[in-house]
């Protein structure tokens, strides 16, 4: 599961937002492109046939006429079927000679385009992983993973500093139209999160669609990297415990929080709109975290209340508002507010 590293995924088991279309879609119009030039010169040359003499049989056909716009565009150039008029040849001169450069620079064009295409894309990739640092990674791009990336960008949090990690290609295409990184694989795979840089990344997002494998996914990004923020979703209560036993700093039940905002729906439909509220990034009622300034350090008492204090976060504790601890604020405190986007 977890042993010594390999060496890093090629460049391609990576994919950034905002990439040229692949190589095979310009082949396939540049071939339809050439196929049209060939077509073109086949159509002239059958026009003007009276122009052109074909050895075998005296006389040219719309197959004859298509067979030498293959050989003569192509510069094969066999020279059984060729123009003999004065008209044929002008017309050969002017018109199939520029489709057969033209055919010409399409081919080494190409050529060198998906060339270079593999370069652009090998540096682009090669200066993503210099830059890779502090970033978050978002172990499976589902309605979870989306979901936390479009809250973290609500945040304020760069898309190009979070890297999602998909064996779907289109997930993976989701997240780059998303504006993230996004690298090909399993994460429970630890090649995979080296790949996205596991060992110098901030925090990891683990929302794949099974328990067993959250677990297995925390368990390796934990041995990668022991210092970086782990929340992981399980859909069972049951495997909570797990999960912290991994290394996941924080887990979210998905399917219990669920049934617990269903069953306050039945009594306490506002309550559900509350918290639907407190959930949406951006609007409405929101909650912050932030470290207080020392002309607030003391007690609670006469402070404005606005906004809101819920809790305390003091040494890595979190002292609820209701805590007799939460009457008097020390240097160093962090508190988590609840305010409103409406002012």
């Amino acid at each position: 599961m977890a042993g010594s590293a390999s060496a890093p995924l090629p460049a391609s088991a990576v994919e950034l937002p905002g990439r040229e279309p692949g190589p095979l879609r310009k082949i396939r119009g540049r071939v339809l492109i050439a196929l049209a030039l060939v077509t073109l010169v086949a159509l002239i040359a059958y026009a003007g046939r009276a122009g052109y003499v074909d050895p075998e049989d005296g006389s040219v056909s719309l197959l004859d006429a298509f067979y030498y716009s293959t050989v003569s565009v192509t510069t094969t150039g066999y020279g059984d079927i060729r123009p003999v008029s004065d008209e044929a040849r002008l017309i050969n001169t002017v018109l199939v000679t520029p489709v057969r450069i033209l055919f010409l620079i399409l081919l080494v064009g190409t050529t060198l385009e998906i060339l270079a295409e593999r370069s652009r894309q090998a540096y682009r990739v090669a200066r993503w992983r210099r830059n890779l640092k502090d970033h978050t990674i978002v172990c499976g791009y589902g309605v979870k993973g989306r979901s936390a990336v479009r809250t973290l960008i609500g945040k304020g949090t760069d898309p190009g500093r979070i890297v999602a990690i998909e064996p779907r290609p289109d997930a993976r295409a989701r997240a780059t139209a998303d504006g993230l990184a996004a690298v090909a694989g399993s994460a429970a795979d630890q090649e995979v999160l080296v790949e996205a840089g596991a060992r110098d990344a901030a925090a990891l997002i683990v929302a794949p669609d099974r328990d067993d494998t959250a677990v297995l996914v925390t368990l390796t990004a934990r041995e990668l990297n022991p210092t970086a923020t782990i929340v992981a979703s399980v859909r069972e209560e049951e495997n909570v415990h797990l999960l912290h036993q991994s290394g996941a700093d924080s887990v979210i039940t998905s399917s219990g929080a669920a049934g617990r905002l269903l069953g306050l729906s039945t009594e306490t439909p506002q309550v559900t709109e509350v918290m639907e509220d407190l959930l949406t990034v951006g609007e409405g009622l929101d909650i912050a975290e932030r470290e207080i300034g020392p002309e607030e350090a003391g007690p609670a008492a006469g402070r404005d209340a606005t906004p809101v204090v819920l809790a305390i976060v003091r040494d890595g504790e979190v002292i609820r508002f209701d805590d007799a601890r939460a009457a008097e604020l020390r240097l160093g405190d962090r508190v988590l507010e609840l305010f409103s986007h409406r002012g």
